[in-house]
């Protein structure tokens, strides 16, 4: 063998590789949790950033009939950051993950697209829609996964 030959047959590069930041998709459906919780695991395993994101809708529909669309979607994003809060706490000192929370407003497609951009996110991960009207019409995940953009995860 070369000298270069034999340098490179014995080097070993350890957990550079993996993603740097990884998305979840969260409204607080049982779906979105779990998939929050595969995703703490890879980022957990791949020692990467868990990008928590809650999209806002922008009902106008809602608003225009005087409902507090606002106040109510607000209320949601607080919940689910007190329920990550929860669940990081009972897993101190067993499980360490680093975590931040993002709330984007907008459509949950639009919304993770450009949560994903923003936060340069290297993989998407969410959960399977839970209503039957997206057979026919397409949910979030299929359309996340036809953009391209990531690698993306669907959990059911």
């Amino acid at each position: 063998m070369t000298e270069p030959e034999q340098q490179h047959s014995h080097q070993f590069e350890r957990g550079t590789d993996g993603p740097k930041v990884i998305l979840v998709g969260v409204d607080g459906s049982d779906s979105s949790l779990r998939a929050a919780a595969y995703a703490g695991g890879l980022a957990r395993r791949q020692h990467a950033l868990l990008a928590v994101v809650y999209v806002q809708p922008m009902l106008a529909a809602g608003a225009s009939l005087g409902a507090p669309v606002a106040e109510t979607t607000d209320e949601i994003a607080e919940d689910l950051v007190a329920h990550i809060r929860e669940a990081t706490e009972r897993v101190k000192g067993i499980f360490e993950v680093r975590w931040e929370f993002h709330t984007f407003r907008g459509d949950p497609f639009n919304g993770l697209r450009k949560a994903a951009d923003d936060l340069k996110a290297d993989a998407v991960v969410v959960g399977a829609s839970e209503q039957a009207g997206h057979r026919l019409v397409g949910s979030v995940a299929i359309r996340l996964v036809k953009a391209g953009r990531w690698p993306v995860t669907v959990v059911p």
